[in-house]
């Protein structure tokens, strides 16, 4: 199993190129089962989460042609509309392969999905909403068993905002008969990028990006060319960094126009930010002041970025309130914090940070994707040595992480 051990102290100076959102990516993957003609993809992220992606669906059929960055997908021969458990269990995502299956070969039989543990994400969401499209569910043996001859249109509210569940249901949709209304949709940059894809394969969709999505049926879609959105949350990532540890940073093939949130909370915290094209310039010559945050679904404060600002606000000047709204075991990361000296209380979803001078380095484990993050910032920042453990997570999410930190000037290998 491999680790990463961090020198802290240095500052953080140079370029890194941001690459393809892993949340963007999943989704349209998936969409290639809409479709027996090619979809051909670009800016591609390099991560666990995506090579699983690839596999599962290279299991159901799916030929897929890979170069640098780019993949090409024909699912023209499905034989196979099944996601086992054991393609699932390291990744919820997997669950996105239900709508596309259902709504173009009738039938699809999808494991309940695993990933991380940091709360209940429950798919009745997903499955009630292809029920009132008019698909006969049963749930076996922790399988989902769905079927329809064609799916119809139908008027679909969401209980709770959910990523997922939007793009599953308007990749569902795309093939149906009918008009779908999707309300209290998801409103992610991500769920957007899935719609352009869809449209330049035929889809006829409105209102991506608003709370009510329209999509209105067709009978085929064809295939399609669609470069993957930048990252914002490794962009955000990289920021925070850069914040924590000082320097001055500049991100290439990034959006700001994504990251209104965040840029405006690394500003707050004394940060002097830049935007050209698509281009950010991060500068930081003080310590960071504490800054007060409370996630919420997009265009709030997403919760991919807690853990990385908690990590800045142990170190910060004065203290900080940090309230989590979206899943109620998000905290995990807090008692490797406290293992390198952060003042942390928490009450429910509250966490209180008072700020320290100096985090001293130790062994600390990494219990979920974006925690990981957390500890690599903290461990940038602390006095000494910090081995961050089980690793796997953040390669889940992260393109080279340790290599892009090692342009930027940290000092951190990894390690077996």
């Amino acid at each position: 199993m491999h680790k990463l051990a961090i020198q802290g102290g240095n500052r953080l100076n140079g370029e890194v190129r941001i690459s393809g959102a892993k949340n963007a990516a999943l989704p349209i993957l998936c969409a290639s089962l809409l479709t027996p003609d090619s979809l051909h993809l670009d800016n591609v992220p390099e991560l666990n989460d995506v090579a699983t992606m690839r596999k599962l669906l290279q299991q159901m059929g799916v030929k897929i042609e890979q170069s640098a960055g780019q993949l090409v997908l024909s699912a023209a021969d499905i034989d196979k509309p099944e996601a086992p458990y054991d393609m699932v269990k390291t990744m919820r995502a997997a669950i996105l392969v239900l709508g596309p299956l259902v709504t173009r070969f009738g039938e699809a039989l999808v494991s309940l999905p695993g990933g991380c543990a940091i709360g209940s994400r429950p798919v009745d969401l997903h499955i009630k909403g292809l029920q009132a499209m008019g698909a006969e569910i049963h749930i076996e043996h922790g399988y989902i068993h769905a079927r329809a001859k064609r799916l119809k249109g139908a008027r679909i509210f969401f209980d709770l905002v959910s990523v997922t569940g939007t793009e599953n249901l308007m990749m569902a949709a795309v093939l149906a008969d009918g008009v779908t209304v999707l309300e209290n949709a998801a409103r992610e940059p991500e769920v957007v990028d899935l719609a352009q894809c869809l449209i330049a394969m035929g889809a006829r969709i409105e209102g991506a990006g608003s709370d009510t999505i329209s999509i209105a049926g067709v009978e085929k879609l064809h295939g399609a060319s669609h470069r993957i959105m930048p990252d914002r949350i490794e962009s955000g990532t990289f920021l925070v960094a850069a914040t924590a540890a000082g320097g001055d940073i500049t991100l290439t093939d990034a959006r700001a126009d994504i990251l209104d949130n965040v840029l405006e909370k690394l500003h707050e915290a004394g940060a002097v930010i830049q935007v050209a094209g698509s281009t950010i310039n991060l500068k930081m010559n003080r310590r960071p002041r504490a800054v007060n945050l409370r996630t919420a679904p997009y265009p709030a404060f997403p919760t991919d970025m807690q853990a990385q600002f908690m990590a800045m606000n142990t170190i910060a000047e004065g203290s900080a309130m940090v309230v989590e709204t979206i899943f109620e075991n998000r905290f995990m990361h807090v008692q490797e914090l406290r293992r390198l000296g952060a003042q942390i209380d928490i009450e429910g979803n509250t966490a209180v940070i008072k700020g320290c001078a100096q985090l001293e380095g130790a062994t600390i484990m990494a219990t979920d994707l974006r925690a990981s993050a957390c500890l690599v910032i903290a461990g940038l920042v602390a006095q000494g040595e910090t081995v961050v453990d089980r690793i796997y997570h953040l390669d889940r999410g992260y393109e080279h992480i340790e290599a892009k930190l090692s342009v930027l000037g940290a000092r951190i290998r990894r390690v077996k």
